[in-house]
């Protein structure tokens, strides 16, 4: 017997939650590469960055949990309350953070260097406490989704999750929308390899 294929709502978040953390864990090294280097960092290429936590994961990736995933979970899934509490929680702090760090990052390129120390903290804390978020969900929301959810659940889900297309995680054969062709195209080539198409990064910046 064949084995079930993964529900199309599951693919889509696990490649959406890859791309991004790829992302999160590469910027901070490719700032660092920069400062060792002694180049100016690349303020355009940092703000689609943001730009684009912001429209996709913070805006239709978290909407689409927090609507349809996390209710169905509650009905169906009791135990897990607390965990849906804390995730509903990272959901809403999330939009905030992504504002305070796009602002951070204004100081930055405005105020000059003296600024810098305290986005790259930011970026850390956010970072880190996404990085976590993710992985909660992946290690204890989607299994038990699995177990519990029916096939009408799941076509839902799969329904909701593929009716858009994340620039960075793009599903075999389906292109980018054009409209974000050219911010998928900034990120990439201002992240060094092998996530981005831009230089190692002991070459980045020079």
């Amino acid at each position: 017997m064949s084995p079930t294929p993964m529900p199309l709502a599951v693919r889509v978040i696990r490649a959406e939650h890859d791309a991004l953390a790829a992302m999160l864990r590469t910027l901070p090294l490719l700032l660092a590469a920069q400062r060792r280097a002694g180049t100016p960092p690349d303020f355009g290429a940092l703000r689609a960055m943001l730009f684009y936590v912001d429209e996709f994961p913070e805006r239709l990736h978290h909407k689409k949990e927090s609507k349809l995933l996390f209710p169905k979970l509650r009905a169906l899934a009791p135990e897990l309350r607390d965990t849906l509490d804390d995730l509903e929680v990272d959901h809403a702090q999330g939009e905030r953070a992504i504002r305070e760090l796009q602002h951070s990052l204004l100081a930055w390129e405005q105020m000059g260097a003296a600024r810098r120390d305290k986005f790259e903290q930011q970026l850390g804390v956010y970072s880190a406490r996404y990085l976590r978020h993710m992985k909660r969900e992946e290690t204890e929301i989607l299994p038990l989704a699995a177990r519990v959810f029916r096939p009408n659940d799941w076509a839902e889900l799969d329904e909701a999750f593929g009716s858009h297309q994340d620039p960075l995680a793009p599903r075999a054969g389906q292109p980018v929308d054009e409209a974000y062709a050219p911010l998928r195209q900034r990120i990439l080539a201002a992240l060094p390899e092998p996530f981005g198409w831009g230089p190692p990064l002991d070459q980045a910046g020079g």
